[in-house]
């Protein structure tokens, strides 16, 4: 099938949706209630910043076959997940005929990531591509410059219920997630750290914080759709310029880190808001949360509870965070294209 893509469809200038947030904050629910409009498609989790693109690719040209190679990966990662590690090969015929399809030149490593998206959205009888990377997050400036037409829905989530999914994340694969290799359950344990997690929420609120002025960009806190569905979704609707279905609401109830997924149910669970004051995290952990993300906790309406830590646990918090953060590290290498500036972004 050849779904050859006109010269508006080059890239940039093309239209987008990208659904951003902090891990485990939601990002991935509006992605399902947005890609079940009659108009988008939603893409998995493409991770093309951080991952195969750097700020010194921003007006760097690629040489065809450059170009090819990088659409081949977009595509090997669409149709076999970005968790597993695959082969391109059977992939560059079909990139040869998209980057063909874009039709003017050179293109930049944005513009042809911008090509493959409407190739993918056309391929599937839609017009609007939604990535759903929550790390972009972290790019929301670069996004906005590279991509006129994109819009930006920035998922927030209360961090003490983000500190205990990612508690729990490396239990999804025992929990009804499919395609969660064992290396990524074990990278995403030893990811976890109350510490780290905090400092990472706190670097993606404030990336989101620092484009808040722009009218391309919507932050909508994940509580707030769960207690309201309808009119939030109503509202990223009218944000995106797209017509609301009521079949956006009824995305299955999967993706929890605290119990097992059923897809045969439809519909919001609006049970998920507060998960943390029902326990799975010690006194200790909530303490350092708040004592991390306090001050942006309070920017987003969340407020701290009196806590006692355990000054042992507190202690052992601190001293195991060096370990943690090199392990992290070494397991997280070959997932990022330049590491000085990933850490620069997530720590910082």
């Amino acid at each position: 099938m050849n779904h050859v893509l006109s010269s508006s469809g080059r890239g940039p200038s093309g239209r987008y949706v990208f659904v951003v947030g902090n891990s485990r904050s939601g990002t991935t629910m509006m992605g399902r209630m947005l890609g079940a409009n009659p108009s988008v498609y939603t893409l998995g989790e493409m991770h093309f910043f951080e991952q195969l693109w750097t700020t010194a690719d921003k007006d760097r040209h690629l040489a065809e076959p450059e170009a090819v190679e990088l659409v081949a990966r977009l595509l090997d990662i669409q149709r076999r997940g970005y968790l597993r590690k695959g082969d391109p090969a059977p992939f560059v015929r079909e990139a040869e005929e998209v980057v063909a399809s874009a039709r003017s030149g050179a293109l930049t490593p944005a513009e042809a990531f911008g090509v493959f998206l409407s190739y993918e959205a056309a391929r599937n009888d839609k017009t609007v591509p939604c990535d759903q990377t929550p790390r972009n997050v972290l790019y929301t400036k670069e996004i906005l410059e590279l991509y006129p037409g994109a819009r930006i829905v920035n998922m927030v989530r209360d961090p003490r219920d983000v500190l205990l999914s990612q508690k729990g994340k490396w239990k999804r694969r025992f929990l009804g997630a499919k395609g969660i290799p064992l290396r990524e359950a074990l990278r995403s344990w030893v990811n976890y750290h109350p510490i780290t997690i905090s400092k990472l929420w706190n670097s993606s609120v404030a990336a989101a914080a620092g484009v808040a002025g722009e009218d391309r960009v919507r932050s909508l806190r994940f509580e707030d759709l769960l207690a309201d569905p309808d009119g939030t979704v109503r509202e990223v609707c009218d944000f995106v310029g797209l017509p609301f279905s009521a079949d956006m609401l009824a995305v299955p109830q999967v993706g929890s880190s605290s119990g097992r997924d059923h897809p045969e149910q439809a519909g919001v669970n609006a049970d998920r808001a507060g998960s943390w004051r029902r326990g799975g995290l010690s006194p200790t952990e909530v303490f350092l949360c708040q004592k991390v993300t306090g001050r942006l906790m309070k920017s987003h309406r969340y407020a701290p509870v009196p806590v006692a830590p355990s000054p042992v646990r507190t202690v052992w918090s601190v001293l195991s965070l060096p370990v943690k953060l090199a392990l992290a590290l070494l397991l997280n290498l070959g997932r990022v294209r330049n590491i000085r500036e990933t850490i620069k972004r997530r720590l910082t």
